[in-house]
Protein backbone atom coordinates (compact mmCIF):
# COMPACT_ATOMS: atom_id res chain seq x y z
CA UNK A 1 0.00 0.00 0.00
CA UNK A 2 2.85 2.34 0.93
CA UNK A 3 4.70 1.55 -2.32
CA UNK A 4 1.58 2.26 -4.38
CA UNK A 5 1.07 5.58 -2.60
CA UNK A 6 4.73 6.46 -3.19
CA UNK A 7 4.40 5.61 -6.89
CA UNK A 8 1.32 7.77 -7.23
CA UNK A 9 3.08 10.66 -5.50
CA UNK A 10 6.05 10.30 -7.83
CA UNK A 11 3.81 10.35 -10.90
CA UNK A 12 1.93 13.36 -9.53
CA UNK A 13 5.18 15.25 -8.87
CA UNK A 14 6.43 14.36 -12.36
CA UNK A 15 3.18 15.59 -13.89
CA UNK A 16 3.37 18.87 -12.00
CA UNK A 17 6.97 19.40 -13.11
CA UNK A 18 5.99 18.69 -16.72
CA UNK A 19 3.08 21.13 -16.48
CA UNK A 20 5.32 23.78 -14.96
CA UNK A 21 7.89 23.30 -17.74
CA UNK A 22 5.18 23.64 -20.39
CA UNK A 23 3.86 26.81 -18.75
CA UNK A 24 7.36 28.29 -18.65
CA UNK A 25 7.91 27.44 -22.31
CA UNK A 26 4.52 28.93 -23.21
CA UNK A 27 5.35 32.13 -21.33
CA UNK A 28 8.77 32.29 -23.02
CA UNK A 29 7.19 31.82 -26.47
CA UNK A 30 4.43 34.34 -25.79
CA UNK A 31 6.75 37.05 -24.44
CA UNK A 32 7.77 38.47 -27.87
CA UNK A 33 4.10 38.64 -28.92
CA UNK A 34 3.16 40.52 -25.74
CA UNK A 35 6.13 42.84 -26.23
CA UNK A 36 5.28 43.72 -29.86
CA UNK A 37 1.58 44.30 -29.03
CA UNK A 38 2.55 46.49 -26.08
CA UNK A 39 5.01 48.42 -28.23
CA UNK A 40 2.31 49.08 -30.82
CA UNK A 41 0.22 50.76 -28.11
CA UNK A 42 2.99 53.00 -26.78
CA UNK A 43 3.45 56.67 -27.49
CA UNK A 44 6.64 58.10 -28.97
CA UNK A 45 7.94 58.96 -25.51
CA UNK A 46 7.41 55.41 -24.19
CA UNK A 47 8.50 53.41 -27.23
CA UNK A 48 12.09 52.90 -26.04
CA UNK A 49 11.10 51.76 -22.54
CA UNK A 50 10.80 48.10 -21.61
CA UNK A 51 8.15 48.63 -18.94
CA UNK A 52 4.60 47.36 -19.44
CA UNK A 53 3.15 50.20 -17.35
CA UNK A 54 2.18 52.94 -19.80
CA UNK A 55 -0.87 54.79 -21.11
CA UNK A 56 -2.01 52.78 -24.17
CA UNK A 57 -2.97 54.63 -27.33
CA UNK A 58 -4.31 53.58 -30.72
CA UNK A 59 -2.72 56.57 -32.46
CA UNK A 60 -0.09 54.30 -34.00
CA UNK A 61 -2.73 52.19 -35.74
CA UNK A 62 -4.49 55.32 -37.00
CA UNK A 63 -1.20 56.62 -38.36
CA UNK A 64 -0.34 53.35 -40.08
CA UNK A 65 -3.81 53.13 -41.62
CA UNK A 66 -3.74 56.78 -42.68
CA UNK A 67 -6.75 57.75 -40.58
CA UNK A 68 -6.88 61.43 -39.80
CA UNK A 69 -3.88 63.61 -40.56
CA UNK A 70 -1.28 62.27 -42.94
CA UNK A 71 -1.36 59.68 -45.69
CA UNK A 72 -0.10 56.11 -45.44
CA UNK A 73 0.14 53.53 -48.25
CA UNK A 74 -0.02 50.66 -45.77
CA UNK A 75 -3.53 49.55 -46.77
CA UNK A 76 -2.53 49.46 -50.44
CA UNK A 77 0.47 47.30 -49.63
CA UNK A 78 -1.71 45.14 -47.38
CA UNK A 79 -4.05 44.45 -50.31
CA UNK A 80 -1.03 43.78 -52.54
CA UNK A 81 0.18 41.19 -50.02
CA UNK A 82 -3.20 39.49 -50.04
CA UNK A 83 -3.29 39.39 -53.84
CA UNK A 84 0.24 37.99 -54.13
CA UNK A 85 -0.06 35.43 -51.33
CA UNK A 86 -3.52 34.16 -52.32
CA UNK A 87 -2.52 34.07 -55.97
CA UNK A 88 0.63 32.06 -55.21
CA UNK A 89 -1.35 29.57 -53.10
CA UNK A 90 -4.01 29.14 -55.80
CA UNK A 91 -1.39 28.55 -58.51
CA UNK A 92 0.40 26.07 -56.26
CA UNK A 93 -2.84 24.19 -55.54
CA UNK A 94 -3.97 24.05 -59.17
CA UNK A 95 -0.63 22.61 -60.28
CA UNK A 96 0.53 20.95 -57.06
CA UNK A 97 -2.53 18.81 -56.26
CA UNK A 98 -2.46 16.86 -59.57
CA UNK A 99 1.35 16.69 -59.34
CA UNK A 100 1.18 15.27 -55.82
CA UNK A 101 -1.43 12.72 -56.88
CA UNK A 102 0.68 11.65 -59.87
CA UNK A 103 3.76 11.38 -57.66
CA UNK A 104 1.87 9.14 -55.23
CA UNK A 105 0.23 6.86 -57.82
CA UNK A 106 2.68 6.67 -60.71
CA UNK A 107 6.21 5.53 -59.99
CA UNK A 108 8.92 5.38 -62.64
CA UNK A 109 12.67 5.30 -62.77
CA UNK A 110 14.01 8.57 -61.46
CA UNK A 111 10.70 9.73 -59.96
CA UNK A 112 12.20 10.12 -56.48
CA UNK A 113 15.11 12.11 -57.88
CA UNK A 114 12.67 14.34 -59.72
CA UNK A 115 10.70 14.99 -56.54
CA UNK A 116 13.87 15.68 -54.57
CA UNK A 117 14.93 18.17 -57.25
CA UNK A 118 11.60 19.93 -56.80
CA UNK A 119 12.09 20.00 -53.04
CA UNK A 120 15.62 21.35 -53.46
CA UNK A 121 14.11 24.56 -54.82
CA UNK A 122 12.75 25.12 -51.32
CA UNK A 123 16.11 24.32 -49.70
CA UNK A 124 18.11 26.68 -51.92
CA UNK A 125 18.79 30.12 -50.40
CA UNK A 126 16.74 32.80 -52.08
CA UNK A 127 19.80 34.99 -52.48
CA UNK A 128 21.23 32.43 -54.94
CA UNK A 129 18.51 33.13 -57.51
CA UNK A 130 17.57 36.71 -56.73
CA UNK A 131 20.11 38.36 -59.07
CA UNK A 132 19.21 36.37 -62.22
CA UNK A 133 15.53 36.72 -61.35
CA UNK A 134 15.94 40.47 -61.05
CA UNK A 135 17.58 40.66 -64.48
CA UNK A 136 14.91 38.45 -66.07
CA UNK A 137 12.08 40.40 -64.45
CA UNK A 138 13.46 43.68 -65.76
CA UNK A 139 13.74 42.29 -69.29
CA UNK A 140 10.32 40.59 -69.28
CA UNK A 141 8.48 43.51 -67.72
CA UNK A 142 7.52 41.55 -64.59
CA UNK A 143 9.32 43.82 -62.14
CA UNK A 144 6.99 45.37 -59.54
CA UNK A 145 3.94 43.52 -60.88
CA UNK A 146 1.41 41.21 -59.27
CA UNK A 147 1.99 38.54 -61.91
CA UNK A 148 5.72 38.59 -61.24
CA UNK A 149 5.28 38.33 -57.47
CA UNK A 150 2.72 35.53 -57.72
CA UNK A 151 4.99 33.61 -60.06
CA UNK A 152 8.05 33.91 -57.83
CA UNK A 153 6.17 33.18 -54.59
CA UNK A 154 4.74 29.97 -56.01
CA UNK A 155 8.35 28.78 -56.24
CA UNK A 156 8.31 28.97 -52.44
CA UNK A 157 4.93 27.30 -51.94
CA UNK A 158 4.82 24.71 -54.74
CA UNK A 159 7.38 22.22 -53.29
CA UNK A 160 5.59 22.42 -49.94
CA UNK A 161 2.22 21.60 -51.54
CA UNK A 162 3.54 18.70 -53.62
CA UNK A 163 5.52 17.00 -50.86
CA UNK A 164 2.91 17.30 -48.12
CA UNK A 165 -0.07 16.27 -50.26
CA UNK A 166 1.89 13.40 -51.76
CA UNK A 167 1.94 11.69 -48.36
CA UNK A 168 -1.83 12.14 -48.07
CA UNK A 169 -2.47 10.54 -51.46
CA UNK A 170 0.00 7.73 -50.68
CA UNK A 171 -1.95 6.79 -47.55
CA UNK A 172 -5.17 6.35 -49.51
CA UNK A 173 -5.59 2.80 -50.86
CA UNK A 174 -5.56 2.58 -54.69
CA UNK A 175 -8.59 0.28 -54.46
CA UNK A 176 -10.75 3.39 -54.03
CA UNK A 177 -9.99 4.57 -57.55
CA UNK A 178 -10.20 1.05 -58.94
CA UNK A 179 -13.69 0.59 -57.50
CA UNK A 180 -14.75 3.94 -58.96
CA UNK A 181 -13.38 2.95 -62.38
CA UNK A 182 -15.36 -0.29 -62.23
CA UNK A 183 -18.49 1.75 -61.49
CA UNK A 184 -18.02 3.66 -64.73
CA UNK A 185 -16.12 6.74 -63.51
CA UNK A 186 -13.31 8.13 -65.60
CA UNK A 187 -9.89 8.63 -64.03
CA UNK A 188 -10.57 12.35 -63.66
CA UNK A 189 -14.02 11.78 -62.12
CA UNK A 190 -12.60 9.23 -59.67
CA UNK A 191 -9.97 11.74 -58.60
CA UNK A 192 -12.36 14.70 -58.21
CA UNK A 193 -15.33 12.88 -56.65
CA UNK A 194 -13.67 10.13 -54.62
CA UNK A 195 -10.06 10.94 -53.80
CA UNK A 196 -10.02 14.72 -53.46
CA UNK A 197 -12.77 14.95 -50.78
CA UNK A 198 -10.85 12.45 -48.64
CA UNK A 199 -7.74 14.64 -48.54
CA UNK A 200 -9.66 17.84 -47.78
CA UNK A 201 -8.05 18.17 -44.31
CA UNK A 202 -4.63 17.93 -45.90
CA UNK A 203 -5.50 20.55 -48.50
CA UNK A 204 -6.69 22.88 -45.72
CA UNK A 205 -3.48 22.36 -43.74
CA UNK A 206 -1.22 22.89 -46.74
CA UNK A 207 -3.20 26.01 -47.73
CA UNK A 208 -2.45 27.57 -44.37
CA UNK A 209 1.24 26.64 -44.44
CA UNK A 210 1.68 27.82 -48.02
CA UNK A 211 -0.10 31.09 -47.28
CA UNK A 212 2.13 31.74 -44.27
CA UNK A 213 5.30 31.09 -46.31
CA UNK A 214 4.10 33.35 -49.13
CA UNK A 215 2.82 36.09 -46.80
CA UNK A 216 5.99 36.22 -44.68
CA UNK A 217 8.46 36.19 -47.57
CA UNK A 218 10.72 39.23 -47.47
CA UNK A 219 13.63 38.92 -49.88
CA UNK A 220 11.59 38.52 -53.10
CA UNK A 221 9.29 41.54 -52.51
CA UNK A 222 12.27 43.54 -51.28
CA UNK A 223 14.27 43.07 -54.49
CA UNK A 224 11.59 42.50 -57.15
CA UNK A 225 9.16 45.33 -56.27
CA UNK A 226 9.37 49.05 -55.68
CA UNK A 227 5.91 50.47 -55.01
CA UNK A 228 3.04 48.89 -56.98
CA UNK A 229 3.28 45.25 -55.81
CA UNK A 230 5.23 45.83 -52.61
CA UNK A 231 4.07 43.80 -49.60
CA UNK A 232 3.61 44.68 -45.94
CA UNK A 233 6.75 42.78 -44.92
CA UNK A 234 8.76 45.37 -46.84
CA UNK A 235 6.58 48.47 -46.47
CA UNK A 236 6.63 48.28 -42.67
CA UNK A 237 10.33 49.11 -42.76
CA UNK A 238 9.51 52.56 -44.16
CA UNK A 239 8.68 53.69 -40.62
CA UNK A 240 12.31 53.11 -39.63
CA UNK A 241 13.57 55.79 -42.01
CA UNK A 242 13.57 59.55 -41.74
CA UNK A 243 14.79 61.73 -38.92
CA UNK A 244 12.97 59.75 -36.22
CA UNK A 245 12.80 55.98 -35.85
CA UNK A 246 9.23 54.92 -35.04
CA UNK A 247 9.43 51.46 -33.55
CA UNK A 248 5.84 51.76 -32.33
CA UNK A 249 4.60 52.28 -35.90
CA UNK A 250 6.58 49.25 -37.10
CA UNK A 251 5.03 47.24 -34.27
CA UNK A 252 1.52 48.38 -35.20
CA UNK A 253 2.11 47.39 -38.82
CA UNK A 254 3.50 44.02 -37.72
CA UNK A 255 0.48 43.31 -35.51
CA UNK A 256 -1.91 44.03 -38.38
CA UNK A 257 0.21 41.91 -40.73
CA UNK A 258 -0.30 38.91 -38.41
CA UNK A 259 -4.09 39.07 -38.75
CA UNK A 260 -4.62 37.35 -42.16
CA UNK A 261 -2.75 34.11 -41.26
CA UNK A 262 -4.45 34.12 -37.86
CA UNK A 263 -7.93 34.58 -39.34
CA UNK A 264 -7.24 31.86 -41.91
CA UNK A 265 -6.06 29.48 -39.17
CA UNK A 266 -9.22 30.10 -37.15
CA UNK A 267 -11.37 29.62 -40.23
CA UNK A 268 -9.93 26.19 -41.09
CA UNK A 269 -9.04 25.03 -37.58
CA UNK A 270 -11.47 22.10 -37.69
CA UNK A 271 -9.50 20.69 -40.60
CA UNK A 272 -6.09 21.80 -39.43
CA UNK A 273 -5.30 19.35 -36.61
CA UNK A 274 -6.62 16.40 -38.56
CA UNK A 275 -4.79 17.54 -41.66
CA UNK A 276 -1.43 17.97 -39.94
CA UNK A 277 -1.69 14.54 -38.30
CA UNK A 278 -3.26 12.67 -41.22
CA UNK A 279 -0.82 10.19 -42.63
CA UNK A 280 1.67 10.66 -39.81
CA UNK A 281 1.15 7.05 -38.65
CA UNK A 282 0.73 4.39 -41.27
CA UNK A 283 -1.49 1.42 -40.52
Amino acid sequence: MTMATSGNSTRTAGGLLADAALLLYFAFSLAPVVFIVALSLKSNADQTSTYLRFAPTFANYRTVLGIGAGDSPYLRFFVASLICAVGAVLVSLVIGIPAAYAAARYRFRGSESLLFTLLSFRFAPELVVIIPLGVLYQQLGLYDSYVGMIWVLQLVTMPLVVWILRSFFTDLPPELEQAALLDGYSRRQAFVRIVLPLVRPGVAAVCLLAFIFAWNNFIFPFTLTSSHAQTVTVSSLAFLGGNQVRFNLVAAGAVMAVLPPLVLALFIQRYLVRGLSFGAVKS
